[in-house]
């Protein structure tokens, strides 16, 4: 390819990964107040919060992203640009799912930690944040891994609007040139490649968690090791 169509590919790469920050950062809000919401005291609460994610987890986010652009002008008479309503239909859709890691991983903290909490006379929201968030927060980071590589596939979804994402780039220099394998193999390659990045730094943000929180232990090295028996002998 020319550099011409090197450059449009890499606007594309460029404007993906503006979609998936922004749609990443309105899933992730979204998780957590609707996860957190699905364990609150107050039923109504937990019944619109569990309303919103069976809702959103339930349709198509290509139709989602649809209604979004084409029938939120007609409805409220205010038309999003494409970015805006590709990272709203994105972001409310996976964040559907981000609710339920949310809520399971705050369920599996065990219930003694809630009991103890209640003991210190922590509020309700006092225990949420420094006792349950704290524990279950590395426990989300392995599924919202693999819901971020999904959303990252998802921004391919954009193209349908005549956004200039990757797989719109891809499909424009494939009718310029007429040459399917060649361009969609390297679509293919740099979708891997973002994949794999985002893969590592969630693991390393997942131990980096877990060692805070105290939840691995640090392997020893051998001058440690060799210490401590020195230690033990004398």
């Amino acid at each position: 390819m020319t550099s011409g169509l090197w450059e449009l590919v890499l606007n594309g790469v460029w404007i993906t990964v503006q979609l998936l920050v922004l749609s990443a950062l309105l899933a992730t809000a979204v998780a957590f107040v609707a996860g957190i919401a699905r364990t609150h005291r107050l039923w109504i609460v937990r019944f619109l919060a569990g309303f919103y994610t069976e809702v959103f987890r339930g349709t198509s986010a290509l139709i989602m992203m649809f209604w979004v652009f084409f029938v939120m002008p007609t409805a409220f008479g205010r038309q999003l640009v494409p970015l805006w309503a590709g990272t709203l239909a994105l972001g409310l859709t996976y964040g559907a799912y981000g609710a339920e890691v949310v809520r399971g991983a705050i369920a599996a903290v065990p219930q003694a930690q809630r009991e103890a909490g209640i003991a210190l006379s922590l509020t309700p929201w006092q225990r949420m944040r420094l006792v349950l968030l704290p524990q279950a927060v590395p426990e989300m980071i392995p599924p919202f891994s693999n819901l971020l590589v999904e959303l990252l596939k998802g921004t391919a979804l954009v193209s349908i609007m005549g956004m200039g994402d990757l797989a719109f780039s891809g499909n424009l220099i494939r009718l310029a040139l007429q040459e399917s394998t060649e361009i969609y193999t390297y679509i293919l390659i740099i979708y891997f490649v973002l994949a794999f990045l985002l893969t590592r730094v969630m693991r390393g943000l997942e131990k980096n968690l877990k060692v805070r929180t105290g939840r691995t232990v640090r392997t020893a090295t051998p001058e440690a090791t060799a210490g401590s028996k020195a230690g033990a002998a004398a």
